[in-house]
């Protein structure tokens, strides 16, 4: 039996229901329907329930995009918003691609990003989409390194730094994997890491890759770049990975690893599935 870890609601974020291949969705004060292949089951709450509660869905057009549809007002004058964790400022929008600018299931790394890092403490965010990890990292005073291959996501990740009141974060505008093993060659170390790898990808260069194939190199290059007592942090929402795929090759690399299914409790009781969770220790 695989172990759980449950990452948790937070004031301005709720999973409030899944079922039906949906989950719904309050951030702040706007209530979402959103696709969710892992919610194969039933929904706590009756479907028509949901759609009194909610203000927009998202309605798949094809496999990758798709459009939004309002269901009720929206609680403020535009498409844009922001809600808050902790101290720190999320700006969100609703994009073709289903999501709204975060992934609130990694509320549970950003604890421990706080609780691990120290001033002065340098930080690496690989595939960092648009920046919440980098900007919680920037909070407890260490030095962060953003990269990302999408141009728009650093832009993004900048207006987030900055709804935050925070500065001097360093952006990368290049393939992760490509960065990481600069990094290596110029004799770079940090002292966390994380990553959240997308199951396929296009780097900054046009190049495609697949997880399953990049898997052991992105782990093995982690544990080279990070210092002694370092923490990588990595996820995977990925099918054609498995915990065990994870688990053997992290062991190859890192003296502690801790590997986890991460899962997210609906307030109607429903669990939903969020992939699998790394963390790797160096002694």
């Amino acid at each position: 039996m695989a172990t759980k870890t449950l990452s948790p609601d937070w004031s301005d974020y709720e999973l409030i229901d899944a079922g039906g291949e949906k989950k719904l969705e309050r951030w702040g004060k706007v209530i979402t329907i959103r696709p969710e292949r892992q919610a194969y089951f039933q929904s706590g709450i009756p479907f028509e329930k949901w759609y009194e509660m909610a203000h927009l869905e998202f309605v798949p057009r094809g496999k990758q995009s798709g459009t939004w549809k309002t269901i009720r007002a929206l609680p403020h004058s535009n498409k844009d918003w922001t809600i808050n964790y902790k101290n720190l400022t999320f700006l969100l929008a609703p994009t073709k691609f289903k999501h709204i600018g975060l992934f609130p299931e990694q509320a549970t790394n950003w604890d421990v990003i706080q609780q691990f890092l120290q001033e002065g403490d340098k930080m690496l965010n690989l595939f960092a989409y648009t920046g919440a990890a980098s900007i919680v990292g920037r909070s407890t005073g260490a030095e962060v390194t953003h990269v990302d291959a999408v141009k728009q996501l650093i832009s993004w990740a900048k207006s987030n730094m900055e709804a935050s009141h925070l500065d001097n974060i360093r952006w990368i505008h290049e393939d992760a994997l490509k960065f990481a093993q600069r990094e290596l060659k110029r004799g770079n170390q940090y002292h966390l890491i994380i990553m959240d790898p997308p199951a396929w990808g296009i780097g900054a260069n046009k190049e495609k890759w697949k997880i399953e194939h990049k898997l052991e190199e992105l782990i093995q290059t982690a544990s080279q770049l990070l210092v002694d007592k370092g923490l990588l942090i990595l996820n995977t929402y990925s099918p054609k990975v498995t915990l065990e795929d994870i688990e053997y090759y992290a062991k190859k690399y890192f003296d502690e690893t801790d590997c986890s299914e991460l899962w997210k409790n609906t307030s109607s009781g429903k669990e939903l599935f969020y992939g699998h969770l790394l963390k790797g220790k160096k002694r």
